[in-house]
């Protein structure tokens, strides 16, 4: 399915290297300033930057069809694309009897034969997750009318960890002052490094991606099969290249007791907080009134220089292949805004269904 969502639904249409890429949005309330720098702000975020990125460059000319008038939402499914512009096909079609590792061919073929839409990868490519950006930018839009905000930055890259906290306020004014979108500075060049040394070797890594969301009421999930970590979940796990979500401690919960990971209840204020947020602001599937905080694991890139191991299809015989063509040696820089668009989409829908965003 390419429908996702209750009451703010999204459904992605168009391919790598067809006319467009897009998506069309239903359940946006009528009234809501939408303007195209908004578009534009989060699209820049995911473009690719020289020395680092791919050299496909897009300059993704957006055009709202349907949806927005005057820069305001009327409440009728909105429609937006973004034109396909610099794509190269040449190279793909023979990856059509050698699949590349790593990548979604061979099942793609499988279940689709020879109609399957090879080239870019069809809609099997990270080129669709333009569309998921400016859905993300409307429902950012949404989630601001009750004083909700989304922030992403890149945590680690290899070995290379960002061990600091950083508050949304200053995750969502550094991510976008540095190519990694990193929120410390310190960490920009030694990020770097590690994308330069890997594409000089023909060869890619991956990364870390940490998410906040804040400002949420408490009690926003619905229990028991559409958890806020479980909507999470589902989404961020459409973006190519995602293999690991986790929310609060995570994984790191395993090693500790109980009495340490529990996190202790107390006012400020007249207000119940909690004095840690080891559980990642969602208990129980449902709001706590913490940041919800969640880490996503992005896999090295699968397109890469060296010689692979594969099989031709055609002969059923074990083969070698080079892949050739533009691809990115890390995907995690571009991919920040992507998750952040991604978390924004389900808080966005889980607020409209429980009734905290009319």
């Amino acid at each position: 399915m390419n429908t996702i969502g209750t009451d703010f639904r999204i459904t992605l249409f168009g391919s790598s290297h067809g006319p467009v890429v897009g998506c069309t949005i239903d359940g946006c309330p009528p009234g809501l300033p939408l303007d195209e720098r908004m578009f534009e702000n989060d699209l820049a975020l995911r473009r690719p930057h020289p020395g680092i990125g791919t050299p496909r460059r897009e300059s993704d000319d957006l055009r709202m069809l349907s949806g927005i008038k005057d820069g305001i939402t009327t409440g009728t499914p909105i429609t937006l694309t973004i034109a396909n512009k610099d794509v190269d096909s040449s190279k793909y079609e023979r990856f059509k009897a050698v699949p590349r590792p790593g990548h979604a061919d061979y099942p793609a073929m499988m279940k689709y034969g020879e109609h399957h839409d090879i080239a870019g990868g069809g809609q099997f490519s990270g080129r669709m997750t333009a569309a998921m950006v400016v859905a993300g930018t409307v429902a950012k839009a949404i989630l601001s009318t009750i004083d909700v905000q989304v922030g992403a930055y890149t945590r680690s890259i290899a070995e290379v960890v960002d061990g600091d906290v950083h508050s949304i306020t200053h995750i969502l004014e550094e991510r976008g002052n540095n190519p990694v979108r990193a929120a410390s500075a310190d960490m920009v060049p030694k990020m770097m490094d590690e994308i330069l040394a890997a594409g000089e070797d023909d060869d890619s890594v991956g990364g870390i991606i940490q998410c906040h969301c804040e400002g949420l009421p408490v009690g926003v999930g619905e229990p028991f099969f559409d958890t806020v970590e479980g909507e999470i979940s589902k989404m961020l796990f459409s973006i190519p290249g995602v293999k690991g979500v986790g929310f609060g401690a995570g994984f790191g919960a395993t090693k500790v007791r109980g009495s340490e990971n529990n996190d202790s209840f107390a006012l400020i204020e007249g207000r119940v907080i909690t004095v840690t947020n080891r559980h990642g602001g969602v208990l129980g599937g449902m709001t706590s009134g913490m940041p919800i905080m969640m880490r996503v694991a992005l896999k090295p890139t699968a397109s890469i220089g060296k010689e692979q191991r594969s099989v031709d299809l055609a002969t059923m015989r074990e083969t070698t292949l080079k892949i050739e063509g533009r691809h990115d040696p890390c995907i995690v820089p571009r991919a920040v805004v992507v998750v952040e668009s991604a978390v924004a989409m389900v808080m966005a829908d889980l607020c409209i269904r429980g009734g905290f965003i009319e």
